[in-house]
Protein backbone atom coordinates (compact mmCIF):
# COMPACT_ATOMS: atom_id res chain seq x y z
CA UNK A 1 0.00 0.00 0.00
CA UNK A 2 1.48 3.36 -0.98
CA UNK A 3 1.16 6.66 0.90
CA UNK A 4 -1.52 7.94 -1.50
CA UNK A 5 -3.83 4.97 -0.86
CA UNK A 6 -3.45 5.38 2.92
CA UNK A 7 -4.53 9.03 2.64
CA UNK A 8 -7.42 8.42 0.24
CA UNK A 9 -10.73 9.58 1.76
CA UNK A 10 -13.04 6.90 3.06
CA UNK A 11 -16.77 7.54 2.83
CA UNK A 12 -20.11 6.21 3.99
CA UNK A 13 -23.33 7.27 2.29
CA UNK A 14 -26.58 6.05 3.85
CA UNK A 15 -30.22 7.12 3.71
CA UNK A 16 -32.33 6.73 6.83
CA UNK A 17 -35.81 7.09 8.26
CA UNK A 18 -37.52 6.12 11.51
CA UNK A 19 -37.38 2.44 10.63
CA UNK A 20 -33.65 2.38 9.87
CA UNK A 21 -32.11 4.41 12.71
CA UNK A 22 -30.72 1.19 14.23
CA UNK A 23 -28.93 0.37 10.97
CA UNK A 24 -27.59 3.91 10.78
CA UNK A 25 -26.19 3.67 14.32
CA UNK A 26 -24.47 0.37 13.53
CA UNK A 27 -23.00 1.72 10.28
CA UNK A 28 -21.72 4.91 11.94
CA UNK A 29 -20.11 2.92 14.76
CA UNK A 30 -18.47 0.43 12.38
CA UNK A 31 -17.22 3.25 10.16
CA UNK A 32 -15.66 5.14 13.09
CA UNK A 33 -13.95 1.99 14.38
CA UNK A 34 -12.65 1.21 10.88
CA UNK A 35 -11.24 4.75 10.74
CA UNK A 36 -9.09 3.91 13.78
CA UNK A 37 -11.10 5.42 16.61
CA UNK A 38 -11.10 3.66 19.97
CA UNK A 39 -14.50 2.12 20.73
CA UNK A 40 -15.39 4.75 23.32
CA UNK A 41 -14.73 7.61 20.87
CA UNK A 42 -16.44 5.70 18.05
CA UNK A 43 -19.49 5.50 20.32
CA UNK A 44 -19.44 9.32 20.46
CA UNK A 45 -19.67 9.38 16.67
CA UNK A 46 -22.59 6.95 16.79
CA UNK A 47 -24.37 9.05 19.44
CA UNK A 48 -23.94 12.28 17.47
CA UNK A 49 -25.15 10.70 14.22
CA UNK A 50 -28.14 9.14 15.97
CA UNK A 51 -29.17 12.39 17.66
CA UNK A 52 -28.94 14.33 14.39
CA UNK A 53 -30.82 11.66 12.47
CA UNK A 54 -33.51 11.48 15.16
CA UNK A 55 -33.95 15.25 14.81
CA UNK A 56 -34.46 14.81 11.07
CA UNK A 57 -37.06 12.11 11.67
CA UNK A 58 -38.89 14.01 14.37
CA UNK A 59 -38.57 17.66 13.35
CA UNK A 60 -37.63 17.51 9.66
CA UNK A 61 -38.75 15.69 6.58
CA UNK A 62 -38.89 12.28 8.28
CA UNK A 63 -35.98 10.88 6.29
CA UNK A 64 -32.47 12.00 5.50
CA UNK A 65 -28.98 11.14 4.44
CA UNK A 66 -25.72 10.58 6.31
CA UNK A 67 -22.50 11.09 4.41
CA UNK A 68 -19.10 10.70 6.02
CA UNK A 69 -15.70 11.68 4.76
CA UNK A 70 -12.31 10.92 6.27
CA UNK A 71 -9.44 13.18 5.29
CA UNK A 72 -6.54 15.00 6.94
CA UNK A 73 -6.99 13.19 10.25
CA UNK A 74 -10.64 14.18 10.63
CA UNK A 75 -13.85 12.17 10.34
CA UNK A 76 -16.67 14.44 9.13
CA UNK A 77 -20.30 13.31 9.31
CA UNK A 78 -22.86 15.31 7.33
CA UNK A 79 -26.56 14.81 8.08
CA UNK A 80 -29.10 16.28 5.62
CA UNK A 81 -32.84 16.20 6.16
CA UNK A 82 -33.89 14.58 2.91
CA UNK A 83 -33.25 15.09 -0.78
CA UNK A 84 -33.15 18.70 -2.01
CA UNK A 85 -35.83 17.92 -4.60
CA UNK A 86 -38.31 16.69 -1.98
CA UNK A 87 -37.92 19.59 0.43
CA UNK A 88 -40.78 21.99 0.84
CA UNK A 89 -40.51 25.73 0.45
CA UNK A 90 -40.45 27.74 3.67
CA UNK A 91 -39.92 26.28 7.10
CA UNK A 92 -42.25 23.28 6.81
CA UNK A 93 -39.36 20.85 6.29
CA UNK A 94 -36.77 22.61 8.42
CA UNK A 95 -35.78 20.98 11.69
CA UNK A 96 -34.98 23.60 14.21
CA UNK A 97 -31.70 23.62 16.10
CA UNK A 98 -33.05 24.90 19.36
CA UNK A 99 -31.39 24.12 22.64
CA UNK A 100 -32.31 20.64 23.75
CA UNK A 101 -30.72 17.46 24.93
CA UNK A 102 -29.98 16.04 21.46
CA UNK A 103 -28.07 18.95 19.99
CA UNK A 104 -26.51 19.73 23.35
CA UNK A 105 -25.19 16.16 23.41
CA UNK A 106 -23.89 16.43 19.83
CA UNK A 107 -21.99 19.59 20.73
CA UNK A 108 -20.54 17.86 23.82
CA UNK A 109 -19.14 14.83 21.96
CA UNK A 110 -18.06 16.32 18.61
CA UNK A 111 -14.90 18.37 18.11
CA UNK A 112 -16.76 20.77 15.80
CA UNK A 113 -20.41 21.29 14.82
CA UNK A 114 -21.62 23.37 11.88
CA UNK A 115 -25.31 24.00 11.14
CA UNK A 116 -26.54 25.38 7.82
CA UNK A 117 -30.19 26.20 7.07
CA UNK A 118 -31.87 27.03 3.77
CA UNK A 119 -35.52 27.31 2.81
CA UNK A 120 -36.99 23.91 3.55
CA UNK A 121 -33.92 22.18 4.87
CA UNK A 122 -30.93 21.92 7.14
CA UNK A 123 -27.50 20.31 7.13
CA UNK A 124 -25.39 19.59 10.18
CA UNK A 125 -21.74 18.64 9.90
CA UNK A 126 -19.91 17.19 12.88
CA UNK A 127 -16.16 16.65 12.92
CA UNK A 128 -14.14 14.23 15.04
CA UNK A 129 -10.37 14.21 15.21
CA UNK A 130 -8.83 10.84 14.50
CA UNK A 131 -6.17 9.58 16.93
CA UNK A 132 -2.43 9.74 16.20
CA UNK A 133 -2.70 11.45 12.84
CA UNK A 134 -0.63 14.50 11.97
CA UNK A 135 -1.56 17.27 9.58
CA UNK A 136 -4.28 19.91 9.43
CA UNK A 137 -7.13 19.61 11.90
CA UNK A 138 -10.77 20.68 12.04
Amino acid sequence: MNADSRQAPTTLDQWFDAGTLNLLRAAALAHAVAAGMPERRAADVMIAVHELAANVVRHGTGSGQLRTHIADGVLRCVVDDGDQATRTVGDAGRWHCQPGHGLWLVREVADQVTVVHWPGGSRVTVAFLLPDVGGPRV
